[in-house]
């Protein structure tokens, strides 16, 4: 008996799959057919994901016009002096804007586009620079006025570094921006204070982009802007992962993550670069609020790139531009949830 009901089920479930679709009967007389619909109002170009709508969220403010022209901007970050440092990559430049937002060329790097922007202990600013049609790139140095240029790691290497940020020895961290999601090339290398030795940390990155280190140097933050990937590394050294220590908490839904900053609390800020919002997460990786940027509405301001949390306040401010539109270069301002950290060797 209960094979033959069996049996039935299945003669059913066949003659059901054998006879095709099922029409409503509204189309069948010729009636409107029930499909998808967009909402009421403008469709949004950059929606946010259903699974980061309940962020807390705000919205930035206009803080300063760099330029009209829709220059990027990348590698914000600030000087001991308070100083907001920032790369304009279209112009080769480093540009330096104080309280009074009087806008200065610090300097301008010849043959590459700077983008990524760290305080060596020292005082000095270290510049990772890109010429993408070459796939090159070089990490250099200058003196807190723009002098004394200095190549520390030239393009012989074979690097494309992105970004970098120092550890409290005077070593570094650097993202090498190579490879993509099929053909992971890039990674995170790490250079000896000295200078001596480039040690590969996190290989095999699909354009390994953004770099925050907690300020006792054990938890490295990247982002992979290839995979749309955050990464969290403990580190047992300088150069070696802890056991159970490399773990990705966190997948990007849509373009991809770029820059990123730390706060005194432990909290880490991304710019999604092409989404025009920053992005923060808590220190075990779990998102947790969200900075809007002003006309992403309409597809404005959407080549959000960097940030930078000014030291001892909550002041944030994000660089970016608008691609395809006449709207310029900005920098927003918001506040963060703690206040910056200092730059390495003054923690």
């Amino acid at each position: 008996m209960q094979f033959f009901s069996a049996g039935l089920v299945l003669g059913a479930a066949f003659l059901l799959a054998s006879a095709g679709p099922v029409i409503p009967a509204s189309a069948a007389d010729g009636g409107p057919v029930p499909g998808l619909a967009y909402p009421e109002g403008p469709v949004n170009p950059v929606p946010i994901p259903p699974s980061e709508r309940g962020l807390m969220t705000v919205t930035a403010t206009p803080w300063l016009r760099v330029t009209s022209e829709n220059h990027v901007l990348e590698g914000a970050i600030f000087d001991r002096e308070g100083r907001l440092l920032f790369c304009d990559v279209t112009a080769r430049k480093v540009l330096r804007a104080g309280a009074d937002k009087k806008l200065e060329t610090l300097v301008t790097v010849p043959d590459f586009a700077p983008g990524g922007l760290a305080l060596h202990p020292d005082g000095r600013l270290f510049i990772a620079a890109l010429d993408f049609t070459k796939s090159l790139g070089i990490i250099c140095a200058v003196q807190p006025d723009g002098s004394g240029l200095q190549t520390i790691l030239g393009p012989e290497r074979g690097f494309m570094p992105n970004d970098l940020v120092f550890d409290s020895k005077g070593g570094f961290y650097f993202t090498d921006f190579q490879g993509t999601a099929t053909q992971p090339d890039g990674g995170v290398y790490y250079v000896s204070p000295d200078g001596g030795s480039v040690t590969p940390v996190l290989p095999n990155l699909a354009m390994a982009n953004g770099l925050a280190l907690s300020p006792d140097g054990k938890t490295l933050w990247v982002t992979e802007f290839g995979r749309g990937l955050l990464h969290r590394t403990d580190l047992a050294d300088a150069t070696t992962i802890a056991a159970i220590g490399s773990i990705v908490p966190y997948r990007f839904t849509g373009t991809a993550p770029d820059s990123m900053r730390m706060d005194a609390d432990g909290n880490v800020y991304v710019a999604v670069y092409g989404q025009g919002r920053i992005m923060a997460f808590n220190r075990s990786g779990l998102p947790t609020g969200q900075i809007l940027l002003p006309g992403r509405e309409k597809g404005e301001n959407l080549v959000s790139t960097s940030l930078a949390i000014r030291p001892g306040s909550r002041e944030l401010y994000a660089v970016t531009a608008t691609e395809g539109k006449p709207a310029g270069s900005m920098i927003f301002s918001s506040a963060a949830f703690a206040a910056g950290l200092p730059p390495a060797g003054q923690r």
